[in-house]
Parts: structure tokens; sequence; C-alpha cells
């Protein structure tokens, strides 16, 4: 990684600006700006996050928003409304409020004297999810986008459902939000009245995680915000960004296909991070790419990057399973257009413990997974930590329904979504099926190359789902998440199908018997020919960034994940803890030039039963402090969740700290009815 200080321009920071909304509140703003800006007026980047400006990201923000300015642009790194330093509550994901108070920063923006008029949006994320909807509200200034790790539907493809079935992150996700919302303002920024906005932060805090599961269904809440419902509403330039190793990766392609206006798309190996330092690797140099965005369509330059393909991602290799990667070994390719004309679907049939081209005549095989088929998934979207990636799916192979090809006796390239066919019946009303596509290496190590579930009551509607009648005969059909991946000549395809997925999912209420029909039910591979010209692609720039803030580390406490089984019992606890957040991975750490100590720590505790998923539990646990002389705030955080076949039920508590007194205390104890979940 190349360290950049010296750049074009000469840079000043403003460490906080008042930006006014039209109702009052102010928005916390931190600015980047080229030091003649006042006599050469500049474009602006805006990137806008709930993620407090002045800590939580300032090590991450310092690098990226020095750069730009550095070479030409204002950028500004903005708290929403309730967040950070910024006044008002934060009582919810991508409220309407979120994006009218975008658009009048927009206008402020507009109207400095420093700025030319033109605004670009960028970010990860949350950042890169308001990006999507503000292009869709249209603001004049508004000229392009760069959205990363993001998606266009907030139900089918976010961290609270996949296929129709509760994701446990919906609870981690929605505690780690719930702990960054109640975190006190900065003193040195707000002024005495610190306390009493603090105070009015925790009085009217929301168990986010209980909302979302007030709406299984994909409902009008969801379709708020999710692009995809109207593609044509976006009329400025998006760059799409993400990673395989990243849960949010689908939405690429649609977009690619949905967008009507100009459009690139870019997958790499990556996490759910930025491509210059992302894991696994290889990194790029990805402040260059995004320049020679913006200046195309900020500046007006002519930097050659629409003349490129329109799509280009990371053609992954085989590699032996493992629960952590620096670097996943591949090439990159490219298509002119999305979807490809080039791309073939191959089928395979189901056929009884195999998959052939031809289908056998009709047989049946059935399945009734333990709980604890899961524990080789990983993380449903990994950061780059170590343990997060799926391990060698032979243990939940075992537990699935597995159908292998012959060996290949040739390379075989996929691009796109596999989609499996299932011919199938089950014995309850309410039933999952999840369906995994491994490459089994010659040693037999199975490595996951892509998934999919589905709550069945979804079969026909996302929107209005209906109960399964036991014992009958369905024909459903499972998207899997889109991918990029090289079959080695002599690997074996396998598809594995289970009933259940933990501690990726939610359990069904009840153990579920399936039958799947062989002969009938299939799988289709998006095989993609070679392409001569993907030799010739321009390379990608070496990674670099600009110079990051002095962080003293203070204290840290090993990364950990652990299965630990009672054979006495048949429990199964599935323990995860880390630290540091964005703070260099120190659980307590200085940040010199504004002398904060902040700390984070976090551990995830998922439990279940072999066989009976009403005693699965998840609890999350969160410590976050703020310390600057005498000024001292501690935030105690845990939530869980439980269910019954007919109920869940949420708990939460919350403590707030000022030195060793106690501050605020807030509890949570609901219940929500399973509604086909």
């Amino acid at each position: 990684m190349k360290i950049v200080s010296d750049f074009p321009r000469k840079v000043r920071v403003i460490e906080n600006v008042w930006i006014p909304m039209s109702d009052g509140c102010r928005l916390a703003a931190r600015i980047w700006l080229p030091s003649d800006a006042d006599q050469r007026p500049v474009p602006a980047i805006l990137e806008y996050m709930p993620y407090r400006k002045r800590d939580f990201t300032r090590l991450r923000d310092e690098p990226l928003h020095r750069y730009f300015a550095g070479h030409g642009y204002a950028s500004i790194r903005l708290d929403l409304r309730g967040s950070g330093d910024s006044d008002g509550l934060l009582l919810d994901e991508y409220l309407q409020q979120e994006l009218d108070d975008a658009v009048e920063a927009i206008e402020w923006i507009v109207q400095q004297p420093w700025s030319t008029g033109d605004v670009g949006m960028m970010g990860i994320s949350w950042g890169g999810f308001n990006a999507l909807q503000v292009a869709a509200l249209r603001p004049p200034a508004l000229k392009a986008i760069i959205t990363m790790c993001s998606t266009d539907d907030r139900y089918g493809d976010d961290v609270h459902y996949q296929g129709g079935c509760l994701l446990n992150e919906n609870l981690s996700w929605g505690s780690v939000f719930l702990s960054c919302a109640t975190c006190p303002p900065d003193p040195d920024i707000v002024g005495r009245d610190w306390r009493a906005k603090w105070r009015h932060r925790i009085d009217n805090a929301v168990l986010y995680p209980l909302v979302w599961m007030r709406h299984p269904h994909r409902d009008d809440y969801w379709k708020h915000g999710s692009v995809g419902e109207d593609y044509e509403s976006i009329a400025c330039p998006v760059y799409a960004v993400g990673g395989w190793s990243d849960g949010y990766s689908n939405a690429i392609p649609r977009l690619m296909e949905g967008l009507k206006v100009p459009r690139k798309a870019l997958i790499g190996p990556w996490s759910h991070a930025f491509p210059h330092a992302a894991l696994p690797g290889p990194s790029i140099g990805f402040f260059q790419e995004a320049l020679r965005w913006w200046d195309h369509w900020l500046m007006g330059q002519d930097t050659g990057i629409m003349d490129e393909p329109q799509l280009r991602v990371w053609m992954e290799e085989y590699v032996p399973p493992a629960p952590m990667y620096e670097e996943r070994p591949g090439r990159w390719v490219a298509e002119e257009a999305w979807p490809s004309p080039r791309i073939e679907s191959r089928r395979w049939y189901l056929n009884v413990l195999s998959l052939g081209e031809r289908p056998d005549k009709e047989d049946r095989m059935r399945i009734a997974s333990p709980q604890t088929t899961g524990l080789a998934a990983g993380d449903w979207y990994g950061f780059g930590a170590e343990g997060e990636a799926p391990t060698d799916q032979r243990e939940d192979d075992g537990k699935s329904l597995v159908f292998d090809s012959d060996p290949l006796d040739q390379r075989l390239e996929i691009l796109g979504s596999p989609v499996v066919s299932l011919d199938l019946a089950v014995d309850r009303p309410v039933a999952y099926v999840i369906v995994r596509l491994n490459d089994v290496a010659p040693d037999g190590a199975s490595t996951r190359v892509s998934y999919g579930i589905l709550n069945l009551t979804q079969r026909e509607s996302r929107e209005r789902p209906e109960p399964l009648e036991p014992g009958q005969r369905y024909r459903v059909s499972l998207k899997l998440n889109a991918s990029a991946y090289a079959f080695s000549p002599h690997h074996t395809i396998r598809i594995s199908v289970s009933t259940s997925y933990w501690p990726v999912i939610w359990p069904a209420p009840e153990p579920v018997n399936l039958t799947v029909y062989t002969g009938t039910s299939w799988l289709e591979l998006p095989q993609r020919p070679p392409r001569e010209a993907d030799d010739s692609l321009r390379p990608f720039a070496l990674p670099e960034r600009g110079p990051r803030p002095e962080l003293t580390t203070l204290s840290t406490a090993p990364f950990r994940r652990r299965v630990e089984r009672d054979l006495t019992t048949n429990m199964t606890v599935y323990r995860i803890s880390s630290d540091g957040g964005d703070f260099g991975g120190a659980a307590l750490a200085r940040i010199e030039d504004i002398d904060l100590t902040v700390g984070y720590t976090i551990s995830k505790t998922y439990t279940i039963h072999e066989y009976d998923p009403d005693l699965a539990e998840a609890v999350i646990e969160q410590v976050t402090t703020h310390r600057r002389g005498d000024w001292s705030t501690r935030l105690e955080c845990r939530t869980q969740l439980t269910a019954t076949a007919r109920t869940f039920r949420v708990r939460g508590i919350l403590k707030a700290y000022e030195g060793t007194d106690l501050f605020a205390r807030r509890e949570w104890d609901e219940e929500v009815t399973r509604d086909l979940l």
C-alpha cells in the first residue's frame, strides 16, 4: 500500500461544519477542500452515513477524503440526522427524512463559494444504499454515484431476510446499529448540550431488529428505498462495486440489467470493505479508479473509463477450503454488456446421488437435516476477519442430500447465478430448503461456490406467502448467489440440499422432512466461454491512499471463533468475539489528533439443539467507551432472540454510564407472531 501525502493541490480540513435543514435540525459534516477552492471552485463528493465521522470512521475517512481533496474535489463526510454529532433522532434505516435531508445537503453544497455546483455521491454499505436511493430522487446537482456493497432490494437481498427466511444477521447488525445510534455526541463539537442530546437519543432508542421482524414479508415498508422497484427513477451514471466474499454481490448484475443510464460494474474477490485494502485479495488501486470515474463525470475529462467493458469481475479458481484467505487465485475477466449474450445455460439433472447430463428414471430421496447443518457456512457477509469464510463443506454435506457429477474432463467457467429447479414435497406447512453448489477436489475437500435459500411458503410470491400442503408435490426454483468461478478438470460438481442452515438463518418452526424427486429436478449453470480480449484488459493501478490519523493502541483482545458441542445434551454453541471495530484491531485506542480514547468489543453467541428448533438462541453483547480528560462514557448493550413454533421473543437491555454512574437504562421484552416464518 502506497501512502500518498504530496497531492496536486494542497488540502485544508474543516473539522466540523453545521449544515442546516429546513426544519431547524443541523447535520454535522467534516469537509476536506483544496486550499484554494474559494478561488478555484471544485466539484464535490458526498459520503453520508450514521457511523460517526468524529471517531468510529475517522481512520478510514481521512485517507479517502484527503485523497480526493488533494486531487481537486471538495470531499464531505456527513453524519445522518440523530447520529454522531448531528441533531435529531435516528429512528430507522433509509427513512424518507434521511433521503430528504440528503437532497437539502446537496443543495447546501451547491451554494458554497468553493463549489462548481456538480456533486457526486459515494459510499460503502449504508452509504452505498442511500447513494442509490438519493439518485432515485434526482436532485439536479447529483451528476454520478459510486455505490459499493449495497442492494437494490431491501427485503430480498439485505441483512434481514434471505429467500424469505430470517437471517441471524438481522439481530446482529440491528444490535450494532442500536449501540452506534445511542452513543453520545462529542462535547468538543456540540458543547454543553451533549448530555441532554445523549439522553434524548437513549430515551427514544429503537430496538431495530424488532422493527424489521414485524415485516416478515415483502410489503410497502421494504419497497421503500428498494430502487429495483423502478430502475428508471435513476437518471445519473452509476458505478456499482462489490466482492464475491460479501453478502451484496447479487445486486450488481441486477443493476447492470435494470438501469438505463451509463453504468459500470466491478466485482473482486473482496469482502465488505474498500477494494484497496479488502481481504481476500488481490487488492487494487481503487482510489485511482474512483478518480477516473469522478474526473469523467464531474470534471468532463476523457479518462477512458467509459470505453472499457461494462462488467469486470474476478474469476475465482479452486482453493482448498480455509476459514480465511489472504488472496484468492484467479484472473480478471470482462463482459461488454450484462446480461451477456455469450453466457450459455448448461443443465445437469439431479439423479439418485448423482448429477447427470441426462435424466434417469424418476425416483425420490428424503432428508431431515439436523439443526446444526450450516456450521461450516461462515458469515453471511465477511469483513476479512479470521474464521469468517466457509470452511470444508463435508460436515454440512453429510447432513444433506448430495448429488455429484462425474469428474470433469475439461475446465468449466461460470459467470452469473446458478439456478436449481426442485420437484419436492414436505411434511410441514412451513419449510425451508437450502441448496449449495460445491467444488469437490480429487482429495475429497469440498469448497462452497454458491448457495441459495428459500422459504417454501414464498415459492410463488414474496408478498403473499401461502402455507404448504404436507405431502403435496411442488415445483420450485432457487436462484443461487451470483458467482464467477472456474471448475478445474478432474474436479466434481456437487449439489447439496438441506432443510436447515444454522447460524446463517433462524430455523423453521418445526423439524421438516423433505422429499426431492430425482430425474425431474435439475441444475442450470451459467457457462461462460473463453474471451480472448480478457488477456488485454487494462491493469488496475497498485493500491494507494492518503495518510491516516495517528492511533495509539492501549489494549487488545483476541479475535476468537469457537464451536462447542455438548454430547450429553445435544446442544451446540457457536461463539464469536471480536474487538476494535475500525480502530485498527484495538479493543481500546487513542485517536491522537483529537485526544479521544475509544473502545469497542462485541461477542455473538448462537446456541442450537441438534434436533429441536425451539431451543435456538442468539445473544449479542457489546461495550462501547469514549474518554477525554474528565469526560468518560460507557455503553453496554445486550440483545437476545428466542422462539417457539408460534412466536419470536426479542429482549434487549441498554445501560449508559457517565463515569462510573448509571446515566440511563432502557429495556425491551416483546413478542412477534411468526407469520409463515
